[in-house]
């Protein structure tokens, strides 16, 4: 016997207070009795500690309680009997906030490092005590609701930059004078969750080779804990945009596109807030680089430069 659930929308996305339609499909191999069975939609704003992490996060995962969104249930169909063979049961659950209704508490999805933002679907068939249930469970997405939506397309923050010797808080390679390397760019600082992260960045001038280009976004997640917010940021993604030693003066495009599920509009929740940085990195040709090509590319070294921006995600209409 096997039980499975069924959405009416294939990519799972749900808007606040819209109907979550589907279908239980069971397959039984002989006939069976029931008690009830249900349909349970679950919201949850989960703080979990990453593997390796140490410190006060860590020490204060257990006063960090999860946050219920919402908790609907609907009884599809009372006491009865299934036959057998394949049997579909359609249903219909509309999700209220476990808040006021005038102050919505939907968050959209989202998979972080500490703060996980999920919605499960559940459907249950009871069998009664001496009967083991059946169940099954799908994760479905919201987003913002379309009221709350910023109009596209969204008129981009460019922001221009430059990356030098003076611009670092570490040192670089002694070959790197102020006057003998210099990056410059523009990328834009607020973007949309549907359209990519876009920018360009020339180097104008370097003394060493530069062994590569990369785009790194980050996450910056924050848990209120007591009266003080506690704050972690990690790396999302890496994207390389040059290899190799570049030509000077010959402009290179950003063209990030943003991780579904792992990014989420830029919010700040109270309890909780999870906000985006976007970092370029320059890692140039030598001896010392080669002898540690698995550092974190966070730290600051010799033979990194680097510039970090603040970057705003907005979901669009």
């Amino acid at each position: 016997m096997s039980i499975e659930l069924k959405l009416s929308r294939s990519n799972r996305i749900y808007r606040p207070n819209e109907p979550i339609q589907g279908k239980i499909v069971i397959t039984l191999s002989s006939p069976i009795s029931h008690s009830e069975i249900r349909v349970t939609a679950v919201g949850t704003v989960d703080f979990q500690v990453r593997k390796g992490m140490t410190g006060v996060i860590e020490s204060l995962y257990s006063i960090a309680k999860p946050i219920c969104i919402v908790r609907q249930t609907t009884v599809v169909k009372s006491f009865g009997r299934l036959g057998s063979g394949c049997t579909e049961i359609p249903f219909c659950l509309n999700l209220r906030s476990q808040e006021s209704i005038v102050r919505p508490t939907f968050y959209e999805t989202y998979h972080g490092a500490n703060i996980s933002i999920q919605y499960l679907i559940t459907a249950d068939i009871l069998r009664g005590y001496l009967h083991k249930s059946l169940s099954a469970t799908m994760e479905f997405l919201i987003e913002s609701d379309k009221d709350n939506l910023w109009e596209s397309p969204l008129s981009p923050d460019i922001v221009s930059f430059y990356i030098t010797q003076d611009t670092q808080k570490h040192q670089l390679l002694p070959e790197l004078l102020s006057d003998q390397f210099k990056v410059a760019g523009k990328i834009a600082t607020c973007c949309s969750l549907s359209e990519p992260l876009r920018g360009e960045i020339t180097v104008e001038a370097s003394m060493v080779p530069i062994h590569s280009i990369d785009i790194q976004l980050l996450r910056v997640e924050s848990i209120l804990v007591g009266e003080k917010f506690v704050t972690d940021a990690s790396v999302i993604q890496m994207t390389q945009i040059a290899d190799g030693d570049i030509c000077r003066s010959m402009t290179l495009p950003i063209y990030i596109i943003l991780p579904r599920l792992l990014v989420c509009p830029t919010m700040s929740a109270g309890s909780f807030s999870v906000e985006f940085q976007v970092s370029v990195i320059i890692s140039f040709q030598s001896e010392l680089s080669k002898t540690n090509s698995k550092s974190d590319l966070r730290t600051p070294k010799p033979w990194l430069a680097m510039e970090t921006l603040p970057l705003r995600l907005l979901r669009t209409k």
